[in-house]
């Protein structure tokens, strides 16, 4: 215990420096995800064609094996192995993959007649998106998001396998110097952001649905 607490005290700098490089890693293609995603899961509850196609090809990027798809991205998108770029692209395409399916499930959940009676009032298409569908989809979206976030953390760490930084680093360098208590800490400081992350969307769903937690109130037996 002493000596997990040495190692603990004597490497803080090491820590917050991963701590901050994990963040990096991870939250970007959380927020680009989602950017991309929202009009993506629009298009798939067009028609049945799109939503098909759409879902599919979601469905079988999220198939790629994490580890390759870092190592094939390089030749494709002409940088070196060890770019950032390539575990933020690997990563907001997992997020686009999740949040896809979950965007059109949650866009073709809002009942049909807040959608006729929005359109009979002149709203246009995208008005009535911006304004009526999407912000009841919100609990959905948020749901799926707090899934997109949580992966994007942890999957983080499988890049610290072929060089890249983050807290997988400790994992990797923990194992190879046989230091338990760097393992240890990598694992725990990942679950510690993966929770605070998870809250905080939480939170932020709460926030955006004020309806929402008023309905769930009026419901509740007194």
């Amino acid at each position: 215990m002493d000596a997990a607490l040495n190692w603990l005290w004597a490497n803080l700098a090491l820590i917050r420096d991963l701590t901050l490089e994990h963040l990096y890693f991870a939250l970007p293609p959380v927020v680009i995800g989602l950017v991309l995603a929202i009009p993506l899961g629009w298009l798939a509850n067009r028609t049945k064609l799109g939503r098909s196609l759409t879902i599919n090809v979601a469905g079988l990027l999220y198939t790629v094996p994490s580890l390759a798809l870092f190592v094939l991205l390089p030749p494709l998108l002409g940088t070196r192995i060890l770019d950032p770029i390539n575990v933020v692209v690997a990563l907001t395409v997992y997020t686009v993959a999740l949040l896809v399916r979950t965007v059109a499930d949650a866009l073709n959940a809002v009942p049909a007649i807040v959608v006729n009676s929005a359109t009979a009032m002149g709203y246009t298409p995208l008005r009535r998106f911006i304004a009526v569908e999407l912000p009841l989809s919100v609990p959905v979206v948020v749901a799926g998001l707090r899934v997109a976030a949580v992966s994007s953390i942890s999957l983080v760490t499988v890049g610290a396998v072929i060089g890249f930084g983050g807290l997988g680093k400790m994992f990797t360098d923990g194992f190879q110097r046989d230091i338990p208590a760097e393992i240890v800490t990598g694992i725990v400081l990942v679950l510690v952001i993966a929770l605070v992350v998870d809250g905080l969307l939480l939170l932020l769903g709460r926030v955006l649905t004020p309806w929402d937690r008023s309905r769930r109130t009026v419901g509740r037996p007194a």
